[in-house]
């Protein structure tokens, strides 16, 4: 038998549209329909069979909560463990939702404070600086840098999760989390008193 693979095309599809996950927001499965949308390319790659597909969709149509700028990792392990069930691995519907369930607390726990708490005012005050002078760079510099980081943070945490997979949850364990939120908050806390 082939081994199904995801390709580095299915992975650029789903980042792509990890970007309008808040779209379905809604109060009973928060960001679980944007979830289950981002996965589509790799489950259309992985089970040829519609009724393949519908089982595997179904699966991720549940809650689904982390802040989006850090949902990258989650998304590229769901996509490992898809991939390796596809292929025959034992892999039950409990053990994927388990380890997005596992993965979106931490995640959103560093995610709001260093987006929203650090990345977004720091870049916030940098284009308020200029625009206060008049200058209209200001608004650009701040979508800009706000946006290009923001990117960089969820298409990282992608092929990070990706590669990873399950071994994720060992890689960002050991206080690495806790350090880099900790970071972010005192750079936060230097550039708002520089300003």
């Amino acid at each position: 038998m082939e081994q199904k693979k995801i390709t580095q095309g299915d992975l650029v599809s789903m980042f792509l549209r990890s970007n309008l996950q808040q779209a379905s927001f809604n109060f009973e499965r928060i960001h679980g329909l944007g979830f289950c949308y981002d996965m589509i390319p790799a489950i259309k790659r992985l089970y040829p069979l519609k009724a393949d597909q519908v089982a595997a969709l179904k699966r991720h149509l549940v809650f689904f909560n982390t802040t989006p700028a850090v949902c990258g990792p989650v998304i590229g392990v769901t996509a490992a463990m898809e991939e390796a069930r596809a292929n025959g691995a034992a892999i039950d519907d409990g053990a994927i939702n388990g380890i997005k369930v596992g993965l979106m607390g931490p995640l959103a726990g560093v995610g709001d404070p260093l987006v929203w708490g650090t990345l977004r005012p720091i870049t916030a005050a940098l284009g308020a600086s200029l625009a206060l002078s008049g200058n209209i760079l200001g608004p650009l510099l701040f979508f800009f840098i706000f946006n290009a980081m923001r990117l960089a943070m969820k298409w990282y945490g992608l092929q990070l999760g990706f590669r990873k997979g399950v071994n994720i949850v060992s890689y960002m364990g050991g206080n690495l989390l806790q350090k880099l939120t900790e970071g972010a908050s005192i750079l936060g806390l230097f550039v708002m008193g520089c300003w």
